[in-house]
């Protein structure tokens, strides 16, 4: 199966990509870095900097920058990755910034329950979120 993460919410489309690696479909994200997060700007950048913040250098725990890394740590935040179901549901997901050439020629689904509405939300995308915790600008 293969999502596009586009003006999706992050945290809604993460508990069904979770559900459905765990029942044992192969899942492949594509534009994770249009995913948006909910919430104000000021709140999203704090909660976000401080996780990046907490630990030590030698030490962890480690935070992602990158916008996929980042995807794939918050999908991997709702499976029980520790167990060895939750493993090998982690394994079968793989996440994209924008969509890979192998990709491009196969059907493309995007989820309905994790859209964002039409309201006025404020919202955060997750290529503004990891362009301030310092990921390299991807050209998308």
């Amino acid at each position: 199966m293969i999502i596009n993460a586009e003006n999706l919410i992050l945290g809604r489309f993460s508990t069904i990509v979770a559900k459905k690696a765990l029942m044992g479909e192969a899942i492949d994200v594509v534009n994770v870095e249009k995913a948006v997060i909910v919430g104000t700007k000021e709140n999203i950048l704090d909660k976000y900097k401080t996780r990046r913040e907490r630990g030590e250098t030698l030490h962890g725990p480690y935070f992602p920058r990158t916008p996929d890394r980042l995807v794939r740590r918050t999908i991997r935040g709702m499976l029980p990755y520790k167990q060895e179901k939750g493993r090998l549901a982690f394994k079968r997901i793989k996440c994209y910034v924008g969509i890979p050439e192998d990709l491009k020629d196969k059907k493309i689904e995007t989820l309905d329950k994790a859209k964002l509405s039409p309201q006025k939300m404020k919202f955060l995308t997750i290529k503004q979120l990891t362009s301030y915790l310092g990921a390299k600008d991807y050209g998308n």
